[in-house]
């Protein structure tokens, strides 16, 4: 069976148009405003969600999720609370769910009980970020018996052995890392190399490929869709949604959404 995000993927394609991918924090600042924009962000125009379990060490990310993960800690979210997040918001709506985290949290649940339980949950599949491909047999299997996608990250220092031991476990789409460093929002757009390296991994790896790390406005997401299956947004979301609420959280969702979509109608992208 398809599953949720490859349906999503699926659908978008073809209508012509790319997926839009927002990364929130769940928990920051606190759990109730989290529910409130998550599904601000689903209504406005988020086609699959990473929902961030935050954590006290996320060496990959900027101060803006770093701190997010301090402000939803000290909120008292963890794992399970995030578990129990997503069964409130499966009941409300149908937008896939990514688990996005690190391992030293998914390590102590327990690979199987955590895929078992995600699953439960209604999520769809799971990336951790410090868990590279040669080390995930335990998890990628977990998730594949409870039919959970397997997300995996690659970077512009990725080369194509990297690439074929991504295609080993990896299912549902690929994120591709614009930048070498840690997350946050940037001035510019994602290097041109980026295009290229997204075509040369389309050679190697049959799935979507969804680029992030660094895009923050409407034009920045309409140039990665002129190329990319998925665009990624998460430290301005993230950042808005700390200063705004859900309510910031829509508008900025919405305002890419109309950026993507209009600049998308007529981008070819090769498969």
């Amino acid at each position: 069976m398809s599953s949720r995000i490859t349906t999503t993927i699926s659908r978008l394609r073809e209508q012509g148009r790319t997926a839009l991918v927002p990364f929130l924090t769940v928990g920051d600042p606190d759990l109730q405003t989290s529910r409130d924009a998550i599904l601000a962000v689903a209504e406005a125009g988020g086609d699959i969600l990473e929902l961030g379990i935050p954590f006290s060490d996320p060496i990959a990310d900027g101060p803006v999720i770093q701190e997010s993960s301090q402000r939803a800690l000290a909120a008292g979210c963890s794992l399970p609370r995030v578990l129990e997040m997503v069964a409130w918001l499966r009941q409300r709506t149908d937008t896939p769910f990514i688990l996005f985290g690190y391992y030293n949290p998914f390590f102590r649940y327990g690979d199987e009980a955590l895929a078992r339980d995600a699953a439960a949950a209604g999520a769809d599949g799971i990336l951790c970020t410090d868990l590279p491909p040669e080390e995930a047999g335990p998890l990628a299997g977990a998730c594949r018996r409870h039919g959970l996608d397997r997300i995996f990250l690659l970077a512009p220092t990725s080369n194509e052995e990297r690439m074929h031991a991504v295609a080993q476990y990896a299912s549902g789409f690929v994120y591709m890392v614009s930048v070498t460093g840690v997350t946050g929002a940037r001035e510019a757009a994602p290097a041109a190399g980026i295009h290229d390296l997204v075509r040369r991994t389309r050679a190697i790896i049959d799935l979507p490929i969804g680029v992030g790390f660094g895009i923050s406005t409407p034009e920045q997401a309409a140039s990665v869709a002129a190329y990319a299956d998925l665009v990624i947004v998460g430290s301005a979301l993230v950042r808005r949604v700390h200063e705004g609420g859900a309510a910031a959280a829509r508008e900025f969702i919405s305002s890419l959404r109309a950026g993507i979509d209009g600049a998308a109608a007529n981008a070819e992208k090769p498969r």
